[in-house]
């Protein structure tokens, strides 16, 4: 996306935004890249206990994790991090990357892509949300988040992380 001024402010409350159901989990878009002139897009993902993205690889945009709540291990290239809420965790494009929600709480954390337009991604391979929190289960369409990962310049590398086993 090209950058170009932004004339108007972007200001949403609380459980505003454009709720999206995306592989299990609740992605709500607060901020595109259309709205803040290319610099970046946001969203708030509430993400259900023990699920991982597969391992892949951003070419246009590097990604910052901000753990709200829930505890997640995060992995990039040949580091992991066990993320706590505070935790920040920068992404930067082009090294592969992935995810866990440790536990069985969800996570809820902001995410943001630098420059914005990836945040479309989870629009056209999720679906809008009807309803409050998780989506009914169902079986991931592979096929439609392969077209959407090659679509927003993504490559899938590798399988999720699995959770850790849990401490007794």
């Amino acid at each position: 996306m090209t950058a170009h001024a932004v004339t108007e402010p972007l200001i949403l409350g609380a459980g505003e935004g454009t709720p999206i159901w995306f592989q299990g989990n609740r992605i709500t878009v607060k901020a595109t890249a259309a709205a803040t002139g290319g610099a970046f897009g946001l969203v708030e993902s509430l993400v259900a206990p023990g699920y991982s993205p597969p391992l892949h690889i951003h070419e246009r945009e590097d990604e910052t994790f901000y753990l709200l709540e829930g505890e997640v291990t995060i992995r990039c290239g040949d580091r992991t991090l066990r993320a706590t809420p505070g935790a920040c965790a920068f992404l930067p494009r082009g090294i592969p990357h992935t995810f866990v929600v440790e536990g069985d709480r969800p996570a809820r954390m902001l995410g943001i892509m630098t420059p914005g337009g990836g945040e479309a991604f989870f629009g056209e391979a999720g679906r809008p949300a009807d309803a409050e929190g998780f989506p009914p289960p169902a079986s991931p369409d592979l096929e439609q988040l392969q077209r959407a990962a090659l679509r927003f310049a993504t490559r899938i590398v590798g399988p999720p992380l699995t959770p850790s086993p849990r401490r007794v």
